[in-house]
């Protein structure tokens, strides 16, 4: 006897809205179970405190969640000023404190500094690992978290409000692996106080915006309705959607039927690609590959099994 398949073939991008208090796993689950989706999959972790875009990939999506991820991502988030806590948001212990408050002025000049090429150390609750374990583990059992400086790129970083003397709100826009509660905190200890974030919302991950997103109020009112499971569907983006900010290169019929079965294709003639580098691939308009340039060959990295013509 056959086992039973758990979940439908679904392939295409949700973009979530994601609410206070839920982790990205629990957000990921729910819509998966709404879908009834066999694969999910989602792009850039927001911690429980934080709300706003979540890009979940169901099927064969999560073979682009590597592009979505590298995406520059967008944020406004307000910071309290005058308190420090161990994990550099409002979910974590004061360890310290400050009664200083700065000016709008010394925020601004402030803000240059956190601005390009920044030297970050990461907040000791986060996902990374230290031989092989997470730093939040480590720390919630109350181990030492030693994690290395990196450097992440802050493209933007701007003061937008100032609703009273102890908060801040700011917009920043950043690429993989940026933690805007670090750069709270290192903006208090700058300031000559002590920081943390009381609120954070992510407004949009590479192409993804919140006009894109949708709510799980909302999802779960579609699959309520009578006609939930054609409603529900159109909340998908279709895989492509994730790399949009990659070259797309069409190939005929032969040409393809070489790269799904794991072949590369000369590139020929006067219109043929010149550069090296990774491209989406379709023929006949449906995507079909992702695939690399090299010295004039397309080979094929990853294949999609979607409906084509």
């Amino acid at each position: 006897m056959s086992r039973r398949k758990k979940g439908l073939d679904i392939s295409g991008w949700l973009i979530l809205d994601k609410p206070v208090g839920v982790t990205s796993t629990q957000a990921v689950s729910k819509a998966r179970w709404l879908y009834q989706a066999k694969k999910a999959g989602h792009a850039g972790t927001l911690d429980p405190l934080a709300s706003g875009v979540l890009p979940i990939a169901f099927g064969e999506a999560t073979k682009t969640v590597p592009f979505v991820m590298d995406g520059e991502k967008e944020y406004v988030f307000e910071v309290l000023w005058g308190v420090e806590t161990d994990t550099d948001d409002a979910e974590g212990q004061p360890i310290a404190t400050s009664d200083h408050r700065p000016s709008r002025d010394a925020i601004l000049a402030a803000l240059p500094a956190f601005r390009g090429q920044v030297t970050q150390i990461p907040p000791k609750f986060s996902a990374l690992k230290i031989d092989g374990e997470r730093a939040y583990d480590i720390a919630r059992d109350g181990g030492d978290v030693m994690l290395e400086p990196r450097i992440v790129d802050v493209a933007r970083l701007d003061l937008v409000d100032q609703p009273s003397p102890d908060r801040a709100v700011f917009e920043a826009e950043c690429g993989k692996g940026t933690y805007v509660r670090a750069i709270a905190r290192d903006l208090g200890r700058a300031l000559g106080t002590r920081a943390h974030i009381v609120a954070l919302r992510r407004t949009a991950v590479g192409t993804f915006t919140e006009e894109d997103a949708i709510s799980l109020d909302e999802l779960e009112r579609l699959r309520a309705d009578e006609t939930g499971d054609k409603d529900i569907a159109q909340a998908l983006l279709p895989v492509e959607t994730a790399l949009d900010d990659i070259p797309a290169l069409a190939v005929n019929r032969a040409e393809a039927a070489r790269l799904l079965n794991g072949q590369p294709v000369l590139l020929r003639g006067r219109d043929a690609p010149t550069f090296r580098g990774p491209v989406s691939v379709t023929t006949d308009g449906a995507l079909i590959a992702l695939g690399e340039i090299d010295r004039g060959e397309l080979h094929p990295r990853r294949i999609f099994h979607l409906d084509r013509p």
